[in-house]
């Protein structure tokens, strides 16, 4: 609902809050390449994959995929890890509910978890019972 306002001879629109609001909205897309070469320490796996996600600034919600080929064995693990930046290890973040690629989720996240994500401090990582630390690595960045 609009209202008019007159001032100085001049008819204004005043919008409404909730239209003001939506248009700062942004989905931020990210990405990463997941080598072995990544992890911290660097390992010579033949492996790897990729990780895509779409941040929604306004719900707070992270839609994420996750693939990978030619791993040592299954993968036993998979997660996003942080807040670290490259070349530094972190406790889990957010774990993946399947280990299978394609990994493939949603998640809302806190304040906190969106800003060091958006801040690029957020890694997803492939663990095997070979590279049980983790086998395939990618910083995530937007």
């Amino acid at each position: 609902m609009m209202r008019a306002v007159c001032l100085a001879g001049a008819l204004v629109f005043a919008l409404p809050p909730l239209l003001v609001t939506a248009a700062s909205a942004e989905v931020v897309k990210l990405r990463a390449e997941l080598k072995g070469s990544n992890e911290v320490p660097p390992n010579t796996s033949s492996g790897s994959g990729k990780a895509e996600a779409a941040f929604d600034t306004d719900t707070k919600v992270l839609t994420y995929t996750v693939t990978y080929a030619d791993l040592t064995g299954p993968a036993l693990g998979a997660h996003f890890h942080g807040p670290s930046e490259s070349g530094k290890n972190a406790g889990i973040a957010l774990p993946f509910k399947s280990t299978q690629s394609p990994i493939q989720g949603t998640a809302t996240l806190t304040e906190t978890q969106a800003a060091d994500l958006l801040a690029g401090k957020w890694y997803a990582n492939i663990h095997t019972a070979a590279n049980p630390g983790g086998e395939l690595r990618g910083q995530m960045a937007k």
